[in-house]
């Protein structure tokens, strides 16, 4: 008998005649993500994929740990892989079961037989099943309604698998099969859970982080890096730009009426972005924007932003209240990191009483006085790339 990981793909099987190329790219993550864990083969049929150990020095409990983490599984198990013989099964299914078993005093057998050439029923394998566990483990019950667990046993082409607990994965789809985007990310609770969930639609992450030395500091991005690695952990590598800001809130400062400010920023966030997620292959942008959350996320400030992109803007938070965003930041372990005091240059220069309303043409007049086209080419001339892991 052999242990293996059994891997549920849950929307993948409705991709169709596309379904082999989500599932290759499903697969290659896997083969990347768990190679540090040891030598180990990837296979898929029947509507799964199989992760078979070639050796005893496989760390079982670290790859179960990042198989959740990978986006495109539904639902993943540590599973015996039995010969399909029922005998065979009865002898050695006790003793995998044991440990499984132990602290539990109800339980119930379930059984898929995608193997019809199975000389017995699903129903026979589940008698057959639950009366040899009831005579070596005295201390259970069988509780179809209700049980403290479900042991599973799914006859399919290679091999009877034998499971108990099945544990929920990432979903979502592959990352890399939905195209690429340029997540503008600064250091709140935002933009980190915008980031996961383009990821989780199979999107692959590139960002952008505006600084403004000395009025951010080291650990401002140093808390940047630290979020987006806790991103990476489902998304994959993601390639940072930082960008120099600085000298372009200074010159709004002194040029730009103080209620625009905050639009201002943003539009000159929206032009840099563009220009750099165009340059890195990017389609799109993604904003951790949720409407009315604060004076920049009106829909007439979003309006005035958005009419300087060059890129269409995704913003996957725009209808969340913060208590729903907060709830998956904590899920993704960001939260504590999210809320660590560190201004970035969003809280520089904030007006006393922003703009909310503006009407076409107001952002134009408030910027006339800026030499847009020179700070934007200084800027991205400082940008400074690193790659988050």
């Amino acid at each position: 008998m052999k242990e293996v990981i059994l891997i549920k793909d849950g929307e993948l099987s409705l991709k169709g005649l596309n379904r082999n190329i989500f599932e290759d790219k499903m697969i290659s993550t896997i083969k990347r993500r768990l190679k540090r864990y040891g030598k180990f083969t990837v296979s898929k049929s029947q509507s799964a994929v199989y992760i078979e150990p070639e050796d005893e020095s496989f760390d079982f409990s670290a790859a179960l740990e990042s198989v959740g983490r990978i986006f495109g599984i539904a639902a993943f198990s540590r599973a015996g892989a039995f010969d399909k013989d029922i005998d065979v099964i009865l002898s050695q299914a006790p003793e995998y079961l044991k440990d499984t078993l132990k602290d539990v005093k109800t339980f119930k057998i379930e059984a898929k037989r995608a193997d019809k050439s199975f000389p017995l029923t699903s129903p026979e394998i589940c008698r057959e099943l639950g009366g040899r566990l009831l005579g070596t483990f005295h201390h259970l019950k069988v509780d179809v309604h209700n049980p403290e667990i479900i042991i599973t046993v799914e006859v399919r082409e290679k091999a009877a698998y034998i499971r108990g607990a099945q544990y929920k994965g990432a979903g979502g789809l592959p990352t890399g099969t939905s195209g690429k985007s340029a997540v503008l990310i600064s250091g709140g609770i935002d933009s980190p859970v915008a980031a996961y969930l383009m990821a989780k639609r199979g999107v692959s992450l590139f960002a952008i982080h505006f600084a403004s030395p000395p009025y951010t500091s080291v650990r401002a991005e140093e808390k940047v890096k630290t979020l987006l690695s806790k991103v990476a952990r489902y998304s994959g590598t993601i390639k940072l730009a930082i960008v120099p800001f600085t000298e372009i809130q200074e010159e709004m400062g002194k040029c730009c009426p103080e209620d625009y400010f905050t639009l201002v920023m943003r539009r000159m966030m929206m032009r840099i972005s563009s220009i750099v997620a165009a340059e890195n292959g990017c389609l799109s942008l993604t904003t951790g924007e949720s409407l009315g959350q604060v004076a920049s996320q009106t829909m007439h400030a979003i309006a005035a932003t958005d009419e300087v992109s060059a890129l269409p803007v995704f913003r996957p938070l725009i209808g969340m209240d913060k208590e729903e965003i907060v709830v998956i930041s904590k899920k993704i372990d960001a939260f504590n990191t999210s809320i660590l005091p560190y201004e970035d240059c969003c809280t520089v220069f904030t007006p006393r009483h922003p703009q909310t309303r503006p009407k076409k043409g107001q952002c134009e007049k408030a910027e006339k006085n800026l030499d847009i086209e020179a700070l934007i080419e200084r800027a991205i001339a400082g940008i400074e790339y690193t790659f988050i892991e």
